[in-house]
């Protein structure tokens, strides 16, 4: 079956997970912890983070779980300070992160247009910190479509984004990939009836993809050479 549209995952797909979201974990947490390390420490345990090393757990709540799901898991672990504070200050710290493209993605995305390829992006992220994040590094043009979790469409891996993205450019699911780096990616492009790609620059090694994933290549930049196969 022919491929129409692709829909990415941001965090880990379309942009390198590690190199990306460390930083950000380290200073979220020392906001929430009021500079304090050894709670900002104990609270990167929670989360699956480990603060001196600035890295994740590869079962980290923050890979694949949506801002209001980590801040429920934090809100626990931390006094006089509301859900909503700190959903809005995941948010802040999330918009203004460094971005770090996996791929040189201005050639990358203008070639699958070029194609005449549709392109969305479906991300477990708030779509405000998402614009921001295809604004920052030039991109958020390539895009038909962009929903974050609090878009109205629900969140992955349920299928509702990526539905509401194929009947938005009016291609039926079967003709549309979809591509991540987590199981919940390609658990949601499976629900929808797409086929999965799954991508090795989020901290999901192959072995774990491999149950939910049509193809598993190394970054992004391999799916131009799969498409030409098919």
């Amino acid at each position: 079956m022919p491929i129409d549209a692709i829909i990415f995952d941001k965090d880990g797909t379309l942009f390198d997970f590690a190199n990306t979201w460390g930083g950000f974990g380290r200073s979220m947490l020392l906001r929430l912890s009021n500079g304090d390390e050894v709670r900002a420490t104990e609270l990167g345990r929670v989360i699956g983070y480990d603060f001196e090393q600035g890295k994740y757990t590869e079962d980290s709540i923050v890979i694949a779980a949506t801002v209001e799901e980590i801040a429920e898991v934090l809100i626990a672990h931390v006094d006089g300070v509301t859900l909503q504070k700190i959903i809005d200050l995941m948010n802040s710290e999330a918009a203004s992160a460094p971005q770090v493209p996996a791929v040189p993605l201005v050639p990358f995305l203008e070639g699958l247009q070029n194609a005449g390829i549709r392109l969305g992006v479906a991300t477990n992220d708030s779509e405000h910190p998402a614009l921001q994040h295809l604004e920052s590094v030039g991109i958020r043009g390539h895009f038909d479509f962009v929903a974050g979790y609090d878009s109205g469409h629900g969140f992955k891996p349920g299928p509702g984004q990526l539905l509401a993205f194929a009947a938005h450019i009016g291609v039926e699911p079967s003709r549309i990939a979809m591509v991540g780096d987590s199981l919940h990616d390609l658990q949601a492009g499976r629900a929808a009836g797409m086929t999965t790609i799954g991508v090795l620059t989020g901290l999901a090694e192959a072995d774990a993809l491999a149950p939910m994933a049509d193809v598993i290549l190394p970054d992004i930049g391999h799916i131009p050479e799969w498409l030409a196969k098919i």
